[in-house]
C-alpha cells in the first residue's frame, strides 16, 4: 500500500510561515526523510486559520487537515504538554493532529528553534496509507477539499470531514499542487551554517568586487531618503540602447517572476525545463495551472519549438538554462513567440556567456518578448537582491502597477548603476572569458569517471552531471568539505541528478579529488 507522511503542527498566535516551514524542513531533513513524501500538515481547528500555519501548507503544496479539539484529546501521545490542553483542549496539536487518521508515529513533537524569541511552533511526523489524505478533489478557482472518509483511526476516533488550508483573502487564488517537486529549494539551503567549499551555489566567488562595495558603501549616507530609481533605470536603458519605458528595476529576477504571474492574465501558461523553478512557483501561488515542457537529457536538453501548443499565451524559458546549463540559440527561441503570447526569457546568466551570444535583452522586434536580467550572480549581490526586466512599455506599466512602492533599496540601486557601466561590462566580459576556461578544467575532470554523464554543452556557470545513487554521493562529498546542489527538485530530473558550480582549477581540482573519494565511499 502506497504510504506518504503527516506532519502535525502546533503553533503559537503571529507564528510566522517561515518559522513553521523551516521547522518542518529542518525536522524533516534530521530524519532523514524527504519533503517530497509529505501528503498532509494536520492541526485542530482552533489553528487552522492561523497565517504561519496556512502559508506553510502552502509553501509546501499540500492540504492542511483541521481535527476538532474534542477529537485530538481522545489521542495518547508521547509528550504531553498541561499548558497545550489548557489553550485548545488538547495535550499535544502536532502529534494528535498527526495521528488522528492513523499511521506510525516516526519523530515525536518537535520545536521550531527561531533565531531570538522563543519557539512559537511543534511539529511531528507520521507515516500512513496515502489515500487516508489523498482523497481530495480539485476543482479550478476553488480551494482543495478533502472528501469525508472513514479512517482507520485510534481510540475509535469517528470520521470527520477535514479541509484543506482555509480559503484565502478575498481575490487571492488558491496555489496550484506542484506535483511532489519542492520548487522552493535552492542551492543556498546546501551551505547555510556551514564552511563547506560551496559549490552549490551559482554566484561568481571572490564577488562583489571592492569598487562595488565602495559604491554600495557610498550610497548609505542616502538612506533616510526614499528610494529614486530614475538614474539607475537610465543607466540600465542605455546599456541596451532601449527607452527607459522598456525598464523595470527589481529586487532581484525572482520578483519579476512574481510580478508577472500577478499582472499577466494568462490562461495557459507553459513554463519549459529543467529550468530555475521560481517562475513556476510564481505562477502556481498566483492561482494558474501550469503547463510543464520537459525536455529530454537524451536530446541533450534541447528545445523543440514545436512541443509547444498553440494554445499557449505564456510561454518561460532560462537561456542559459539553470541547473543544465543548455544556451538555446536566439534564433530558436524566436520562433517561440507569436501574436496574443508572452514571451519570457529568463537571462540571469547570460553576463557569464562570453560576448552574450544568443542574448535577447534589447531586441524590440520579437512580438510578445519579456527578458529578464539578474546582477546578483555575476556581481555577487544575492543579499542586496537587483535585478530588471526589459518588455514593451504596456508590459512594463502592468508590472510597475503590480510592484509596491520603493521596492528596489537606494544601495540597491546604486548598484544597479555601476554594474552597467563601461567599466563593470568590461570586467563581467573578462568573467566570462574565465569561467568558459574553468568550466572546461571541470568537463575535463568530470570525464575521467566513468560513473559521471553529462549531456548536451555546458555554456553557463554550472554543469548538470548524473551519477548512480547521487543522494549518497552528495552526502559523502558534504563530509569531505563540499556541497553541491541536488538536482531532483527540478522538474524532468530525478534523485540522479546534481549540479556543480564553475569554480577556479584549485578548487575544482580539489573537487575531483573529493568526488573520486566520495564515489569510492559508496561502493562505485
Amino acid at each position: 500500500m502506497d504510504t506518504a507522511l503527516v506532519v502535525g503542527v502546533g503553533a503559537r498566535r503571529g507564528v510566522s510561515t517561515a518559522e513553521v516551514e523551516g521547522m518542518i524542513r529542518s525536522v524533516l531533513t534530521e530524519a532523514r526523510l524527504d519533503a517530497r513524501a509529505v501528503g498532509a500538515l494536520a492541526t485542530v481547528a482552533a489553528k487552522a486559520l492561523e497565517p504561519g500555519v496556512v502559508g506553510a501548507a502552502r509553501r509546501l503544496g499540500v492540504p492542511l487537515l483541521s481535527y476538532d479539539a474534542s477529537v485530538l484529546a481522545g489521542i495518547v501521545v508521547s509528550s504531553p504538554s498541561e499548558s497545550a490542553s489548557r489553550a485548545v483542549g488538547t495535550p499535544s496539536v502536532a502529534e494528535a493532529a498527526a495521528l488522528a487518521g492513523g499511521g506510525r508515529l516516526l519523530v515525536p513533537k518537535r520545536t521550531s528553534q527561531p533565531v531570538g524569541g522563543a519557539a512559537r511552533a511543534t511539529c511531528a511526523v507520521v507515516r500512513r496509507p496515502a489515500r487516508d489524505h489523498r482523497q481530495y478533489d480539485v476543482t479550478e478557482g476553488a480551494p482543495v477539499t478533502v472528501t469525508p472518509h472513514t479512517a482507520a483511526m485510534p481510540h475509535q476516533v469517528p470520521p470527520l470531514t477535514a479541509r484543506c488550508a482555509p480559503p484565502l483573502p478575498e481575490g487571492e487564488p488558491p496555489m496550484q499542487p506542484s506535483d511532489g517537486h519542492d520548487l522552493r529549494h535552492h542551492g543556498d539551503v546546501e551551505v547555510r551554517d556551514t564552511e563547506l567549499g560551496d559549490l552549490a551555489v551559482n554566484v561568481r566567488t571572490g564577488t562583489p568586487p571592492a569598487w562595488l562595495r565602495e559604491r554600495i558603501a557610498g550610497s548609505l549616507g542616502g538612506l533616510a531618503a526614499y528610494p529614486d530609481g530614475r538614474a539607475a533605470r537610465a543607466a540600465v536603458a542605455a546599456r541596451h540602447d532601449l527607452p527607459v519605458e522598456r525598464v523595470l528595476l527589481t529586487a532581484g529576477a525572482a520578483e519579476a517572476f512574481v510580478l508577472l504571474a500577478r499582472a499577466l492574465r494568462a490562461a495557459h501558461p507553459v513554463v519549459v525545463h529543467p529550468q530555475f523553478t521560481e517562475p513556476e512557483a510564481a505562477l502556481r501561488d498566483a492561482g494558474h495551472t501550469v503547463e510543464r515542457v520537459l525536455l529530454r537529457p537524451e536530446d541533450g536538453f534541447r528545445l523543440d519549438p514545436s512541443a509547444i501548443a498553440e494554445t499557449a499565451d505564456l510561454v518561460v524559458i532560462g537561456n542559459p538554462t539553470n541547473p543544465t546549463s543548455v544556451l538555446h540559440p536566439a534564433a530558436l527561441l524566436e520562433k517561440l513567440a507569436r501574436p496574443g503570447r508572452t514571451l519570457v526569457v529568463d537571462e540571469a546568466f547570460m553576463d557569464a556567456v562570453p560576448g552574450e551570444s544568443e542574448a535577447m535583452a534589447g531586441r524590440t522586434d520579437v512580438p510578445g518578448l519579456v527578458v529578464l536580467r539578474s546582477l546578483t550572480k555575476t556581481w555577487g549581490l544575492a543579499g542586496l537582491r537587483i535585478g530588471y526586466v526589459l518588455a514593451d512599455p504596456a508590459v512594463i506599466a502592468a508590472l510597475e502597477r503590480a510592484q509596491p512602492l520603493w521596492a528596489v533599496s537606494s544601495p540597491a540601486l546604486a548598484a544597479a548603476e555601476a554594474c552597467v557601466s563601461p567599466r563593470a561590462l568590461a570586467e563581467a566580459s573578462q568573467a566570462s572569458a574565465q569561467i568558459a576556461t574553468d568550466r572546461a578544467h571541470l568537463l575535463a575532470g568530470l570525464a575521467e569517471f566513468e560513473e559521471v554523464r553529462t549531456f548536451g554543452t555546458a555554456e553557463g556557470p554550472f554543469v548538470l552531471i548524473q551519477v548512480d545513487r547521487a543522494e549518497q554521493v552528495r552526502e559523502r562529498l558534504r563530509g569531505l568539505g563540499f556541497a553541491v546542489r541536488r538536482g531532483d527538485t527540478f522538474p524532468g530530473l530525478g534523485p540522479d541528478w546534481l549540479r556543480i558550480a564553475v569554480r577556479d582549477r584549485i578548487t575544482t581540482g580539489r573537487f575531483l579529488q573529493a568526488l573520486d573519494r566520495a564515489l569510492l565511499l559508496t561502493g562505485r
